[in-house]
């Protein structure tokens, strides 16, 4: 199972990373498919946390313009039921593969990716879960340093924004609100 996983993660990440690359203008075109996207959300009742690293994502550093694709049965939690739970019931992992970003860094200008250091930035775009898509906005950073372009952000979502229900058997369990980070490391070369 890790194997197909595995599998499917890498296939998945080429093929998103070919559809970028050839719809991106001319020029460099960060790519990698091992980012890192985990969630949280628990209550005081129940901690309802899950890692994903198999995360596909472009970063156009002329534009500023990104993308994220991720599969869903990729996220791994630390009890085979909640993710049981998580696949069949809430986020329907069969009938919604995969959960997509696709926006900007609206002021990309802040960024020297020929210098190394920290940079606060805003994204904002769309984001599809669910089968459902909503524009977000939220804080980042883009951290550049000799070999690698790293950017991260936190941000929280609804469920309910996004057609997904909480039965009331464990709505003291799981939050109504999801924390959202994402940390992906994009190679330079």
């Amino acid at each position: 199972m890790k194997i197909y996983k595995k599998l499917t993660g890498t296939l998945l990440a080429i093929a998103f990373g070919s559809i970028l690359f050839a719809f991106s203008p001319a020029g460099k075109v960060y790519l990698t498919h091992t980012g890192h996207i985990w969630f949280f959300a628990g209550t005081a009742m129940e901690d309802v946390d899950a890692n994903n690293y198999q995360v596909a994502a472009n970063l156009n550093p002329s534009t500023g313009e990104m993308a994220y694709s991720v599969l869903v049965k990729g996220f791994e939690f630390r009890r085979a039921l909640m993710q049981e739970h998580f696949n069949e019931n809430y986020m329907e992992s069969d009938k919604y593969p995969k959960s997509t970003f696709k926006g900007k860094i609206s002021d990309i200008s802040k960024v020297n990716f020929d210098k190394n250091g920290t940079y606060n930035v805003k994204v904002s775009g769309d984001l599809n879960v669910h089968g459902v898509t909503k524009t977000v906005s939220a804080p980042g950073t883009i951290t550049v340093s000799a070999d690698s372009v790293h950017a991260k952000s936190n941000f929280t979502i609804a469920l309910k924004d996004y057609n997904i229900t909480i039965p009331s058997v464990v709505k003291d369990k799981i939050s109504e609100t999801v924390q959202i980070h994402v940390d992906v490391a994009y190679s330079k070369k």
